[in-house]
């Protein structure tokens, strides 16, 4: 396992790899790795010959300075972690790596891909950032696939559509959301949360099973998501947004059609967010 933190050691270190046509993967990340992200890894190890998680804090996609400051940075622990977990190489750069002195494109998704839920809470800045930190990391790995958590569903239909309207040759892999035995979702986030806030969250994955069960039992959409905003209220949360929409479009779900259920809240300091894909044949559990 090799950490390297300019563009031009990784491909140097991807070179001889390339050129025996061995399949390469990437996990992208911010670090602090969890469960979630390994679980990532070693989907990505299962498919490739060569593995790389990138461990970088992309401080674009931040719209609160504060968010930025206090997100955590352990990247000792999370090279270890990656190279247990099957990576081959650790990419970790600077931001001047990524941004450089003069740094002056930026790739945007139009529309309400990236202009609805997350765009509208946290601004457009916030897909902008994605989109382009996404890309460079793509151009700097050339790899055959990219593994992304559905946790972050909106991210991964953004990226989708990047890497679709720029003709990225790569394919995009989605692993599903991992769990604390709990219920919540695992995220970097977590180790934010005070013991009462951390019991008052689990309400965010009994308002998605709510909402699950209330369309499984053949509710509406409006009564469905009601059944979610119930039991949010129990803990006295408010969200930022509980929706239902298309997988595909994030336009507003639709009668017999896959439905993508998002929540996003504040719980006393951290913000949070969830998500489950509904189907209408196969309902299945949280």
């Amino acid at each position: 396992m090799r950490t390297v933190r300019t563009v031009a050691a990784l491909r140097e270190a991807l070179a001889p790899h390339r050129a025996a046509g061995q399949r390469i993967g990437l996990v992208p990340t911010m670090g602090a790795l969890h469960e979630g992200h390994l679980s990532l890894v070693r989907a990505a190890r299962a498919d490739s010959d060569v593995v790389v998680v990138s461990v970088f804090v992309n401080p674009t996609q931040f719209d609160d300075p504060n968010d930025l400051a206090a997100y955590p940075r352990t990247e000792a622990a999370d090279v270890a972690l990656a190279a247990a977990a099957g990576a081959d190489l650790v990419f970790a750069p600077e931001p001047a790596e990524l941004y450089p002195r003069g740094y002056a494109t930026t790739v945007a998704v139009t529309g309400p891909l990236a202009e609805s839920l997350e765009g509208a809470q946290r601004g457009r800045a916030h897909f902008d950032g994605v989109a382009t930190v996404v890309t460079k990391l793509l151009l700097a790995v050339a790899p055959d696939a990219a593994w992304f958590g559905a946790k972050d569903a909106q991210q991964v239909v953004v990226v989708r559509r990047v890497v679709a309207d720029l003709g990225i040759p790569v394919r995009i892999e989605v692993g599903p959301t991992v769990r604390d035995a709990d219920g919540l979702a695992m995220s970097s986030r977590n180790v934010r949360l005070g013991p009462a806030d951390r019991t008052r969250a689990l309400a965010l994955s009994r308002a998605l099973r709510a909402v699950q069960d209330a369309l499984g039992g053949g509710a509406d959409v409006p009564a469905a998501r009601d059944a979610g905003l119930t039991e949010l209220a129990t803990e006295g949360i408010d969200p930022e947004y509980l929706a239902l929409v298309d997988p595909d479009t994030l336009e507003p779900a639709e009668p017999g059609r896959p439905v993508l259920v998002l929540v996003a809240a504040r719980v006393g300091p951290v913000r949070l967010i969830d998500t489950v894909t509904v189907t209408p044949d196969a309902p299945g559990a949280l």
